[in-house]
């Protein structure tokens, strides 16, 4: 009998024993599980925060931007400029648990693709005569399809339609709508491979360093001052303003009956008749006056490009395929402490005849108001990354956010 009973109490002690045991290894895994689900949540909370800390970074990067182009001297612009670069206040600036890096780009540099003319697109690296007519097509007012284009019933019987803008374009990228144009020319070949079938020049970095739809000038000179309108200020207003001769004067009142179309009218390929003490101002009269001048009173004018920003292929453009003169202008303008501070300097580009000054004239200038903005952040634990796009109005006070798009990445 007492065998009996100490068997069943050590059977009894056996199984409490195991049922320990298990309970302790089902406790171990809790604790484990909750342990590895709280590092889980504390990672997922950190991220979490490095996202919005991101978020703000980059915006702090926009600022900073901002701040310094409303502390650049807005008289010229070029590419030496702080705003171009600025390793101090751009490149890797530390905040708390991230840093932020920062680049600026002149849009007054680049070719404003609202009023870009067929013989400027076409210069452009792998632009063809349809993709050119596209563009002018996509923006005109009217149906009319050039050579190679397409207009409404193209893109409403495509198998994701849509409607054609048929007025200006609102953003660069809107170009990836036109027919013919797909990312790799507009983004380049670094963010998108080269479609199947299809070669492309190496030159090409991409349309988007050539193209914009957002700049523009005020209509007014290097002080702020209002231009004189060429048109309707009487002769003395023009001696008095700007410094001109009498005969100099007299001609430009006497020969503004249609009214002048472009500045470039000044420069006449013939002085015609001067018997009566009126003559033509020289090309050095008209460069010299030329940021004073308007023939509109418009008070923005549209896509005048700053000479001292844009690349070569946008000069060429310009130029309507010249690309010897894009080249001296580069040249010239790399030669000089602050680039070109006038558009007088011009006439010391010997390549730069008075033709080709003639058709630029109106489409240059030294001075730039609108700048693409990227911030990007980068967090310092988690890898948490957060990019930042703006085009600001640096000539608004205070600074005009034109258009903004953010975004975050892992």
């Amino acid at each position: 009998m007492k065998t009996c009973i100490l068997t069943t109490r050590k059977e009894h002690e056996g199984s409490a024993l195991v049922l320990v045991l298990w309970i302790v290894v089902l406790l171990t895994v809790i604790t484990a599980v909750l342990a590895r689900t709280s590092r889980l949540d504390s990672r997922i909370s950190g991220v979490s925060a490095d996202h919005i800390r991101c978020k703000w970074a980059s915006r702090a990067g926009l600022e900073t931007a901002i701040a310094v182009l409303n502390d650049d001297d807005t008289s010229s612009d070029c590419l030496v400029d702080l705003w171009y670069d600025n390793d101090t206040d751009f490149n890797s600036i530390p905040l708390e648990g991230c840093t932020f890096t920062v680049q600026v780009i002149d849009e007054s540099g680049k070719l404003n693709i609202n009023i870009a003319s067929f013989d400027q697109l076409i210069t452009l690296p792998d632009m063809t005569e349809d993709i050119a007519n596209s563009i002018i097509d996509w923006r005109d007012k009217d149906d009319k399809i050039k050579p190679g284009s397409a207009e409404a019933g193209y893109y409403i019987n495509l198998p994701h339609p849509y409607t054609i803008r048929n007025k200006s374009f609102r953003t660069v990228r809107e170009l990836l709508l036109v027919k013919g144009i797909d990312p790799y020319l507009l983004y380049g070949p670094e963010k998108y491979p080269q479609s199947v079938g299809i070669e492309y020049s190496e030159e090409n970095s991409g349309w988007i360093n050539y193209l914009t739809c957002y700049s523009f000038e005020n209509n007014r000179n290097a002080d702020g001052s209002e231009r004189v309108n060429i048109n309707s200020a009487s002769e003395g207003k023009l001696k008095s303003d700007l410094d001109l001769n009498d005969a100099n004067a007299k001609w430009i009142v006497q020969n503004r009956d249609d009214g002048f179309k472009s500045i470039g009218d000044l420069l006449p390929d013939k002085n015609g008749d001067t018997s009566n003490g009126a003559s033509p101002p020289n090309l050095k009269t008209v460069l010299s006056i030329a940021d004073k001048i308007t023939v509109v009173d418009n008070p923005k004018l549209v896509g005048r490009v700053n000479i001292n920003t844009a690349p070569l292929e946008v000069l060429t453009a310009l130029l309507e395929d010249r690309e010897d003169i894009a080249e001296d202008i580069i040249l010239y303008r790399a030669g000089q402490l602050d680039g070109i501070t006038s558009l007088s300097d011009l006439s010391d580009i010997s390549s730069l005849k008075k033709s080709s000054i003639k058709k630029i004239i109106d489409l240059v200038t030294v001075r730039s108001a609108i700048f693409t903005i990227y911030s990007h952040a980068n967090a310092d634990q988690t890898g948490a990354r957060s990019t930042l796009e703006a085009v600001v109005n640096r000539n608004s006070s205070p600074v005009n956010i034109l258009y903004m798009r953010t975004g975050v990445m892992n």
